[in-house]
Order: C-alpha cells, then structure tokens, then sequence
C-alpha cells in the first residue's frame, strides 16, 4: 500500500520508457502525464501542418485518444520522435483526406526522417549485440578470453599472442578456434543474433 502511494506521487517524475510501460498496463495516469509533457509539441507540429488552430487542437486530441493503442501495439526506442513522426503522419492523412498533397520537400523530410528512426533501431540493436558478445566472451575459460580478446579486439597475430601470454603457439591456435566455437554457441541462443 505504501509503495503504491509512493509511486502515485512520483508518476511525474518516471522517464518516458517507464510511462510507455504504464500504458501497456493501462495506466491511465501515465497517459495523462505523456499528455502533459508533449501536448504541447503535438499541437505545435498539427498548427503547422493545418495552419487552423481548431483543427490543429482537435487533430491533437485525435493523435492522444489514439495513442494508447498505438503504444501497445509498437516498440518504442525514442518516445519523442515516434510520437513526433506519429503526429507528422496523422496531420499528412488529414490533409491527403481533405485534397491537399504534401509537398516534394514535405516527402523528402518524411523518408529521411523514417531513415533516421532506422539508423537508431540499428544503432541500438548493435549495442544490444555488442554487450551480449561481451557477456558471452566472460563466460569463456580464461585462456580463451584471453587469446580472443587479442586476437580479435586487439588486433594481434598468433605469434604476438604467443610471445605475450607465453602459450605454447598450438595452443595459442586453439583456444581460439574452440574460443570462437563456444562463443558463437553461447550466442546462437540469444534472439538479437538469430535475425
């Protein structure tokens, strides 16, 4: 009971990400403080898009009776820019519905824009991989990690490993080749690297 008034009193305080996960709960109040904190974005991007502030104020009460759905249904890295890409396209449909094109500009802004959302799920997802690989070469014997992490990380050749941990050069070889066949069977079970 404490924890829960705690939480209440702090709702405004949580960063967007653990909003996003109240309202895949249904968390209302967490709808209500995303509302507060970008409605004011929302309807500035909707005035420049329908240049009538009725429409623009009613086109943002549209995008946020909508959202809820929406977040449910997407995976959200940024919530700022997917909500600002959200209301972009919600404001393109109004107008395309009432006859009016967006401009040439307007649509090299919109693919470049999907461009950069793009770059950043693969920018996360490469540091998503890049520490599930670091996870996996610490769970190698000592050996291994140690010729890996030269060999691969460092850079160096197999006679450089051999001088600088004084294993034997055979050795040096293979604990790398079962190094490199252990890590990508302890990799092969993590779903980032199976796409």
């Amino acid at each position: 009971m404490f924890l829960a008034l705690l939480f209440r009193k702090n709702i405004k305080q949580l960063d967007d990400s653990a909003l996003l996960e109240l309202v895949r709960l249904n968390d209302n109040r967490a709808m209500g403080v995303l509302f507060e904190r970008y409605s004011v974005l929302v309807l500035g991007l909707c005035l420049k898009y329908l240049k009538n502030k009725m429409e623009a104020e009613d086109e943002m009460m549209n995008i946020f009776n909508k959202l809820g759905d929406k977040i449910i249904r997407n995976e959200i890295l940024n919530f700022k820019t997917w909500l600002y890409s959200v209301a972009r396209n919600e404001c393109l449909m109004k107008l395309r519905k009432k006859g009016i094109q967006e401009t040439d500009a307007e649509r090299a802004l919109l693919i470049q824009e999907d461009e950069a959302e793009e770059g950043l799920k693969l920018a996360h997802l490469t540091e998503i991989k890049l520490k599930l690989l670091e996870a996996a070469i610490s769970e190698l014997n000592e050996e291994q990690k140690i010729c890996i992490d030269l060999f691969y990380l460092k850079d160096k050749s197999y006679n450089e490993i051999a001088e600088t941990t004084k294993f034997d050069l055979k050795k040096v070889k293979s604990y790398i080749q079962n190094g490199k066949r252990n890590l990508k069977l302890i990799l092969e079970n993590q779903r980032e690297f199976k796409d």
